[in-house]
């Protein structure tokens, strides 16, 4: 019987090493790109879209991660979570009435919040994807309100698309506000704030 040359057996380690790294490394990859879609739901394939492949969405999702992580969010006081709904509800009561400029005001209003909440207050892009580490289920439809609220500045919005952007901000007004649907008997759903 003859042995195999010591290279060859040398060189058949290696092969099986680099293989089992190989699939270790596409097994680590697969995980993490499991993770990021379920923490981050349409906002991760937004984001696969805008780098173009999932290596680099991957890596800005986890750096959002990473940044989101070092700020001071705090919650709200109870006296804070009452001014804020209140300063909404008079919002809203003004939108029925005329709703042009409310939505600006609305924007304005909602980044009033995210600042005392602890989110920084820059570029609107980095404020979305700051808020999509914590409420991803929402930042899309924030942007949308952006969106309109902007056409709304210029005079363009019509009033469908107003009220749209006013349900978009509001949803995101409520997770900030971090308030649940109450349901009780005989009663239709109403809003009260949570505070943790």
């Amino acid at each position: 019987m003859t042995s195999a040359p010591p290279n060859t057996i040398t060189l058949a380690v290696l092969l099986i090493a680099l293989v089992l790294a190989v699939a270790v490394w596409l097994i680590v990859q697969r995980q993490r790109t499991l993770r990021l879609k379920q923490r981050f739901g349409p906002e991760y394939d937004l984001t696969v879209t805008a780098f173009h492949n999932q290596a680099n969405a991957g890596a800005e999702l986890l750096t959002r991660e990473k940044r989101v992580a070092h700020l001071q969010i705090v919650p709200l006081t109870p006296a804070d979570a009452f001014r804020f709904s209140q300063a909404w509800n008079t919002l809203q009561g003004r939108f029925i009435d005329s709703p042009k400029g409310v939505v600006t005001e609305a924007d304005r209003l909602a980044r009033e919040l995210m600042s005392k909440r602890g989110y920084p207050m820059g570029d609107f892009d980095s404020m979305a994807a700051d808020i999509s580490v914590d409420y991803p289920s929402v930042v899309a439809t924030y942007r949308a309100a952006q969106s309109t609220a902007a056409r709304d500045a210029r005079g363009e919005a019509d009033t469908e698309e107003l009220r749209k952007a006013m349900l978009h901000l509001r949803a995101l007004f409520d997770e900030l506000l971090g308030v649940a649907p109450v349901k009780m008997p005989g009663l239709a759903a109403r809003r009260i704030p949570v505070h943790s």
